[in-house]
C-alpha cells in the first residue's frame, strides 16, 4: 500500500496535471491516469455538496490525496463481509471520519467501506484516488442509521 499511497500524493502535487481536470458546476468529472505496476487510477473534480454515497472496491486495495480544496471521508471501522447478504445492522462504535485538506492522505484496505463527501458550499475539490487490482467491481450501499443495506453492484464498463 505505500507504493499506492505514494503515487496519489505525487499526482495530487503535478499542478498542471490538476488544472488540466475540466470542472463541472453541478457534477463530478474524472480523468483516468497512467498508473504504476498494474493499478488504477483516477484524477477527480468534486463540486460543492457532490459525494460518492456509501461504496467498497469489490477487494481493491487503494489510497487517495487531496489535491485541492477538502474531502471528508466518513468509513467504517469494521471489516464487512462481502457476500451473503443485503441488510446489516453495524455495531456502536464504528463510524469514522476525517477531513483531509490539500496535501493529505490516506491508504485503505481491501474490505473498506467508506463514503466520500465535498461538504464544502463553494469551493470545489480535486483529489487522486488509486486501486490495486484495478477495480474489479464497486458495491453501493444505502444507510439509514446503524442499518447498511447493500442496493448494487457495478461493474468496471459502467463507470469508464
Amino acid at each position: 500500500m505505500p507504493e499506492l499511497l505514494d503515487f496519489a500524493r505525487r499526482a495530487a502535487s503535478d499542478s498542471e496535471l490538476v488544472a488540466a481536470l475540466p470542472l463541472d458546476p453541478e457534477a463530478r468529472t474524472w480523468i483516468r491516469l497512467d498508473a504504476p505496476g498494474g493499478s488504477e487510477a483516477w484524477l477527480i473534480g468534486w463540486p460543492p455538496g457532490t459525494g460518492t454515497g456509501w461504496h467498497d472496491h469489490g477487494g481493491s486495495r487503494g489510497a487517495f490525496a487531496t489535491a485541492d480544496g477538502e474531502l471528508t471521508e466518513q468509513s467504517l471501522a469494521a471489516p464487512i463481509p462481502t457476500e451473503g447478504w443485503r441488510t446489516l445492522e453495524l455495531a456502536d462504535g464504528i463510524d469514522r471520519e476525517r477531513r483531509l485538506g490539500a496535501g493529505q492522505a490516506r491508504g485503505f484496505g481491501p474490505h473498506h467501506v467508506h463514503q466520500v463527501l465535498n461538504l464544502s458550499a463553494e469551493a470545489h475539490a480535486v483529489s487522486v484516488h488509486v486501486y490495486y487490482p484495478p477495480l474489479p467491481l464497486i458495491r453501493r450501499y444505502s444507510r439509514t442509521g446503524p442499518l447498511l443495506r447493500l442496493e448494487t453492484v457495478e461493474q468496471p464498463e459502467e463507470w469508464t
